[in-house]
């Protein structure tokens, strides 16, 4: 299996035979340039037949100083664009900075060119920014996952200024055709420059939030749909609140709960009382206070049979007080074992999950439940008989209490292995 630096030394060796950079790399792929740019410089030493280039010293020049020359590069002949490539990447800064003046009627090479607006040798850098202020807006955009990676050098603030410039002032259809790509730093930024623009409405944004990957964007949009709801308003419920309230990331789903009380519906955040997510939970509580309903005496309720809803008793113990540990204590032994590990859960958040309480647990069925209770014990490690988790570590038992069984033990200074 080849690596990227094989296949960055084999598209190096294809350009120096002649081929298309079209055909000797992936052109869509920022990484490609990138490799392509470290390739030449590395082969240069190592290969220097490889990087020949026809471009040879004529005339001579005066540098910045005025009081010392050096030869102007020139070819005898216009360069194809594969050996232009290898010159704009080239070692040799004279060589760069002359590629670059037949750089400005290739459009295939601008990736190179935006690589050269971060180049260590100023003479060349300065020619390549000039070029690129001159590059048509959609070019800039095709290359914007590259111009975002260069943006992360030293010197990389340039080209990166004038896509970000091209995305909050240009064309639209700029914004749009970044939205859905497949780069996430590329993703965010079109998805703040259509935000600020006001481009999308809130319906498209509450949809792009509960299902795009990427949890920036996620928050971007999120956020960006609940403030475009009008306060009071029922209008945008279905089209927005209900779209965020149904995504599986948790934090578009708080965004959701957190627009109920902006759309004055805040007794339709009690369901999310026992979401699986704490921060949906918190504000789901934040929202009920906002009317007037204290969250605890629900949660109490129902602690009385949750087997429906499990995070009732880790509900309670973030928002319950000491008293109420007795209650979420009795929902150790329930029979459904999410109802268990929220248990000790709420205990833990509550202060007072005993080591005589949880204890029994290591040995319980569930993977979930041996969990909460290692991290509840682990505190207390020095307190457990050793002979118990040596037990645990017998191979006839399971794989999750095993895994208890060692990090309890090395919690107290043994080492164990599963």
């Amino acid at each position: 299996m080849l690596t990227s630096e094989d296949e960055s030394y084999e598209a190096v060796r294809q350009l120096a035979d002649g081929v298309a950079p079209g055909q000797a790399l992936d052109v869509t792929d920022p990484e490609s340039w990138i490799g392509l740019d470290f390739g030449v410089r590395q082969l240069a030493w190592q290969r220097p037949e490889l990087i020949h280039s026809n471009a040879s010293p004529s005339g001579r020049r005066l540098i910045r100083d005025r009081h010392a020359s050096l030869p102007t590069v020139v070819w005898p002949r216009k360069p194809g664009d594969a050996e232009l490539a290898l010159a704009l990447c080239h070692p040799e800064g004279r060589i760069r900075e002359a590629a670059l003046d037949h750089a400005e009627e290739r459009p295939a090479l601008l990736a190179l060119v935006i690589i050269r607006c971060a180049d260590w040798a100023e003479p060349v850098r300065e020619r390549a920014r000039a070029l690129l202020a001159e590059a048509p807006p959609h070019r800039l955009a095709a290359h914007a996952a590259l111009i975002l990676r260069v943006g992360r050098r030293s010197r990389g603030g340039f080209a990166q200024e004038l896509l970000t410039g091209v995305l909050r002032a240009g064309p639209t259809a700029h914004v749009e055709a970044l939205l859905d790509s497949g780069d996430r730093a590329t993703a965010r930024l079109a998805h703040r420059a259509a935000i600020e623009r006001r481009l999308l409405p809130a319906e498209r944004l509450a949809r792009t939030a509960a299902r795009h990957r990427d949890v920036v964007v996620q928050d971007l949009c999120a956020e960006a749909a609940v403030a475009a709801l009008v306060e009071g308003a029922p209008d945008g419920f279905t089209e927005v609140v209900v779209v965020l309230l149904g995504s599986r990331h948790s934090r578009v789903r708080s965004a959701g709960v957190t627009a109920l009380r902006r759309v004055g519906r805040h007794a339709d955040a009690e369901p999310y009382l026992t979401d699986r997510s704490a921060v949906v939970r918190a504000c789901a509580r934040w929202a009920l206070r906002r009317c007037g309903t204290d969250p605890v005496p629900l949660y109490r309720a129902l602690c009385a049979d949750p087997g429906a809803r499990p995070a009732a008793a880790v509900g309670l113990g973030e928002c319950g007080t000491r008293e109420d540990a007795g209650l979420v204590r009795a929902l150790l032994t329930h029979p459904v074992a999410g109802v268990r590990a929220c248990a000790v859960a709420g205990l833990r958040a509550l202060e007072s999950a005993h080591v005589d309480d949880v204890r029994p647990l290591l040995d319980d069925s569930s993977a979930a439940v041996v969990r909460q209770a290692t991290v509840a014990l682990l505190p207390w490690a020095d307190r457990l008989p050793r002979d118990l988790l040596l037990g645990l570590l017998a191979k006839d038992r399971p794989r999750h209490q095993r895994i208890a069984a060692v990090r309890l033990l090395r919690a107290i200074g043994v080492h164990a292995e599963v």
